[in-house]
């Protein structure tokens, strides 16, 4: 009497055994799972972070994704000057040498034109690299803390020959500096000391 149990009851006692191991299966992945959500500000770092982890925890960036980021190192470069170009107006600064007028003009043809994810041709280039040499324009910089510039700024007008060059892929550097705005939900996963973060 109660020792044995019908074949219903030895059903859903394998049932309920196997509910009971998936629970516990579960429940060791879940603790193996973390979620990190990353709040911030504009410009505050976010998007950094990410590219940091996939750096350091994964592979890094595949020769895929390397070329997705030129446009937007190109793009970060030439915006920068841009920036600087348009607050030495509001600040009243000069070129030192008046012919960085034509310079200027050329830069914001092509910004106005939407081409500054395109290399940069060799006009272009000579155009930027006088400009950035120019004392007026470095005399801007030294105020950048009076108007918003990309902090990357220096980075990518100081490589101004490298970036410019034909067979340019950006570094792990290049990728970090990058600035895009980030809308929607950005989700990323990688593996630290036998946790998966996502």
């Amino acid at each position: 009497m109660g020792c044995t149990l019908s074949a219903e009851e030895r059903a859903a006692l394998d049932r309920s055994k196997a509910i009971e191991k998936n629970l516990k299966e579960d429940g060791l992945t879940a603790a193996k799972e973390v979620k990190l959500l990353l709040l911030g500000g504009g410009e505050s770092g976010k998007s950094t972070i990410v590219k940091q982890m996939k750096i350091i925890h994964e592979d890094g960036f595949s020769g895929d994704d390397v070329k997705q980021f030129k446009p937007v190192v190109y793009s970060n470069t030439i915006q920068s000057l841009a920036t600087i170009l348009r607050a030495m107006e509001t600040l009243n600064i000069e070129y030192s040498d008046k012919d960085r007028t034509s310079d200027c003009k050329l830069v914001f043809d092509v910004v106005s034109r939407m081409e500054d994810t395109e290399p940069f041709s060799t006009e272009l280039l000579g155009a930027m690299t006088r400009l950035w040499s120019d004392a007026g324009t470095q005399t801007c910089f030294s105020r950048s803390n009076e108007f918003q510039l990309n902090d990357s700024a220096q980075y990518y007008l100081d490589s101004l020959q490298r970036i410019s060059s034909s067979d340019y892929l950006p570094t792990e550097q290049d990728i970090l500096r990058t600035r895009v705005k980030t809308t929607g939900i950005v989700e990323t996963h990688f593996t630290f000391k036998n946790l998966n973060f996502r």
